[in-house]
């Protein structure tokens, strides 16, 4: 696939619970959502993903079809991500971490991962510096 589909909330809530369990019918997707609307509004948003080439056809199971991710988890995350930072931050992840510092949701251990990805080797704090 050239390049990935831009989905609606909905539509990634609906594709995590596939990726959760590999294949799946509309009725499994459903039934594993919290607080799921209509099963028809299920299968609506099952059959766009496939228009999206999110997920495919897999086989029939009864009546029902079976369905599986046609991308994968870190694709998908990578291109959702990108796109929450283009639209919320101009792009740039420098404001996102601080936010999320602010909020309390990374840590200090969390950062040093970051920064050992980014290639730089790990943080230095004041009680590392000091004598």
């Amino acid at each position: 696939m050239s390049g990935l589909p831009d989905l609606s909330r909905f539509e990634l809530q609906c594709l995590r619970k596939l990726w959760g369990r590999g294949e799946a019918t509309v009725r499994n997707i459903s039934d594993d959502l919290s607080d799921p609307p209509t099963y028809s509004t299920v299968k609506k948003i099952v059959e766009r993903l496939a228009e999206k080439g999110a997920i495919e056809r897999v086989r029939k199971d009864g009546r029902a079809w079976v369905y599986r991710p046609s991308v994968s988890v870190p694709q998908m995350i990578r291109k959702e991500i990108r796109r929450f930072l283009d639209v919320a931050f101009d792009g740039a992840a420098a404001p996102l971490v601080a936010h999320l510092a602010d909020m309390n949701a990374v840590s200090l251990e969390d950062l040093r991962e970051i920064e050992t990805r980014a290639g730089r080797g790990p943080l230095e704090t004041e009680e590392e510096t000091e004598p």
